[in-house]
């Protein structure tokens, strides 16, 4: 069992962060926020596709106002996302439920007065959104784009907020490679007890951002470090989600939903393995109890991954086997062997409600 981090606990809404609250997921709009319509249609993917936390992207004026409706009508938490104009967070705290700046495009003391003197009106949370192509300028020149550059911003900036009287704080240490964003995490970690949100930014298509992600955020939630996370994906909504919650449950922090254990395809396997595997996953899909499934394809590792798993088909020339515990429920032709695995998998399910 993962031992998590103890963190302090803080609100985006209803949502709580931190603490002993669920590590929660979000994601972030690329629509035009001054497009309302629009923006509330990405949000509702976001609600349906599992998302806790919404972020959305306050480029000017016309977008800070939009938030009024959005707000109104958003199923999920608004963090306003505010680069460069102090101006657009005042607006923007009006209406949403956090506020994240990055402090290397707005670090002159008195504007960040500001940002905190509005959130403190309606107690809203601030996340202090460190990117390593972004650092103040003094700590570029000191340390370079380093985590330990990110990591003297990330302590400047709590400090400042800590002296205004300001605690409700989460912090993120983002940059574009795995190796500098755990590092940064990993460094600051034992210096605070503020929740943070991981992230592996720019992280680029589906492809590279899953991985990219599962090495970053999943080695920092196997150290008990993260409260909330994000992974970003280019041009995806739905598929972040479903990538985050992927790296929770594989990660050992979550505990729901089915996991297929399969072999990988070789010479000795004795059956359709693909089509079984495909099948299985797509009709399990809705089930949350945390059951772990095996369908293997040859007698080499079959009978013994079978034996650990809650229900298994072990495949053998022609027919198979399906066990559950451990123990053989049934021997069938191979063509009948799914169908009897995913009743014994909804029966097990609906026993474990």
């Amino acid at each position: 069992m993962i031992k998590r981090y103890p963190t302090r606990k803080i609100y985006i809404k209803d949502v709580a962060i931190g603490g002993d609250a669920p590590i929660s997921v979000q994601s972030m709009t690329f629509s035009d926020t001054r497009d309302v319509k629009e923006t509330l249609n990405q949000i509702k993917r976001l609600h349906f596709a599992g998302a806790d936390i919404v972020r959305v992207a306050v480029p000017d004026m016309e977008a800070a106002l939009a938030l009024k409706q959005i707000t109104k009508e958003s199923p999920l938490p608004i963090v306003a996302d505010i680069h460069f104009n102090y101006r657009l967070a005042l607006e923007a705290a009006k209406w949403v439920d956090a506020i994240r700046f990055n402090p290397g495009n707005i670090n002159e003391k008195n504007k960040i007065k500001e940002i905190v003197k509005a959130c403190k009106e309606r107690n809203l949370p601030i996340r202090i959104g460190v990117n390593a192509g972004s650092l103040e300028k003094e700590f570029e020149i000191k340390y370079g784009a380093t985590a330990k550059g990110m990591v003297a911003s990330a302590e400047y900036n709590i400090k400042f907020l800590e002296d205004l009287d300001f605690f409700d704080i989460k912090v993120s240490l983002k940059a574009s490679d795995v190796e500098r964003t755990v590092e940064a995490y990993r460094m600051l970690r034992p210096k605070n007890n503020y929740p943070f949100h991981l992230g592996v930014t720019e992280a680029g298509t589906k492809f590279h951002a899953t991985i990219k992600s599962a090495i970053g955020i999943g080695s920092l939630l196997l150290d008990g470090i993260g409260d909330t996370i994000r992974v970003s994906i280019t041009g995806e909504l739905e598929e972040e989600i479903k990538v985050a919650k992927a790296i929770l449950k594989d990660a050992g922090v979550v505990k729901e939903g089915v996991n297929i254990i399969s072999c990988p395809t070789c010479g000795r396997i004795e059956a359709d393995l693909v089509k079984a595997v495909d099948e299985v996953t797509k009709r399990t899909a809705h089930i949350k109890a945390p059951l772990n499934l095996s369908v293997m394809g040859c007698v080499v590792n079959a009978i013994g991954e079978a034996k650990h798993a809650d229900v298994a088909i072990a495949y053998g020339k022609g027919s198979g086997l399906i066990m559950v515990k451990g123990e053989v429920v049934a021997k069938l032709p191979e063509e009948k062997l799914v169908e009897r695995f995913l009743e014994e998998v909804e029966k097990m399910a609906k026993e474990s409600r």
